[in-house]
């Protein structure tokens, strides 16, 4: 068995203009003040890295290495959740999600997606000069408008809509298995890759991809209300990251898992900071080492309530505290008697 990696934290949340939130070194030793070992970095400001650089160049992806060792930290993987939003995206969000892309292809769906195209391609290359084997990001969405549809949808329309997603992300899905990197796509509403059975009919579709791999969240399977330790037991194999987040769902007479379009403090499902919702991580981290997870853990902080300062603070020793060390050895050994394989036959009456 592997002892799982960490505590890592996810940086996207906390990045800012005012030290120690404006540079990949302050902010590294911010994360390593508060007992973080390792660093997920977001790939879109170019103060922390330089994707397209990171890509093209060792001596640049060692420098930007280096300034995370520096710290006494690692980089557990790179993100890219905004680029890969944007690999597929229903027309009716166009102007919504615009603003994740530079404004050279603004109002351009076409040059859009070509250029989110290029940053994944980027962000395997770039993993592969920085020594890192998984790689954090989202699915995008055509089929998310017709979830939970009125009228009925279309028949194919689902067919239609995971063949062309998976047209899309198999030429990406491939320059990661030539640069030896896992894409872990993290299973969220508004993805179409929003649950078990979604990402299993991607997976199909682009030919049980090895590299076609998972980010785990439970935050966002309490909110589907999706039984979020059984699908470790189903998915263990392809779970190769892993977001520590909390959450809490408290449906009332009024509304459920839709929220009546209230604000995250009123909604019945809410993110909450690490031991303050529902989530059962004793059992999650139990599940994860039994399966040998290979990967880090790592926090995503997100609350309704929380200071954002606190959360991270709370959540390096609340990680810690749930890593296992794993054994190596079995607890009843004191007891055992040796091998004699004579006196095994006898006791089978052999």
């Amino acid at each position: 068995m592997k002892t799982i990696k960490g505590p890592g934290i996810f940086l996207a949340q906390f990045i800012g203009d005012q030290a120690p939130f404006n540079s990949l070194a302050s902010i590294c030793q911010w994360a390593a003040g508060l007992g973080y070992k390792g660093v997920q970095l977001p790939t879109l400001d170019s103060r922390f890295i330089d994707l397209q650089l990171a890509a093209e160049s060792q001596t640049y992806a060692d420098e930007v290495r280096g300034t995370v060792r520096a710290a006494g930290l690692e980089i557990t993987e790179l993100s890219t959740h905004l680029q890969g939003q944007l690999v597929a995206i229903n027309p009716v969000y166009d102007q919504l999600f615009d603003g994740f892309a530079p404004e050279a292809v603004r109002g351009n769906p076409t040059a859009r997606q070509q250029w989110a195209v290029q940053q994944l391609k980027y962000a395997a290359q770039a993993s592969q000069r920085l020594g890192l084997t998984a790689h954090a990001t989202f699915s995008g969405a055509l089929l998310w408008p017709y979830v939970y549809p009125w009228p009925q949808r279309p028949a194919g329309l689902v067919e239609t809509g995971f063949n062309e997603l998976a047209r899309r992300w198999r030429p990406i899905l491939d320059v990661f298995d030539e640069c030896g990197v896992d894409v872990c796509y993290e299973i969220h509403p508004g993805e179409d890759l929003h649950d078990g059975v979604s990402y299993e009919l991607f997976l199909e579709k682009v030919g049980q991809h090895p590299r076609a791999c998972l980010l785990y969240d439970p935050s966002h399977f309490v909110l589907q209300c999706l039984d979020y330790l059984e699908y470790i037991d189903i998915y263990h194999e392809r779970i190769r990251a892993f977001h520590v987040k909390d959450a809490e769902f408290n449906p009332s007479g009024r509304q459920g898992v839709y929220g009546g379009y209230q604000g995250w403090v009123d909604r019945a499902g809410r993110f909450r900071s690490l031991g303050d919702g529902q989530v059962n991580f004793n059992a999650i981290f139990s599940k994860l080492t039994q399966y040998d997870y290979p990967g880090w853990a790592v926090l995503e902080w997100e609350c309704a309530l929380k200071h954002p300062e606190d959360g991270a603070r709370e959540g390096a020793p609340f990680i810690q505290n749930h890593i296992i060390r794993v054994t190596d050895k079995a607890f009843d050994d004191f007891a055992a008697s040796g091998i004699d394989a004579a006196r095994n036959n006898t006791l089978l009456g052999l």
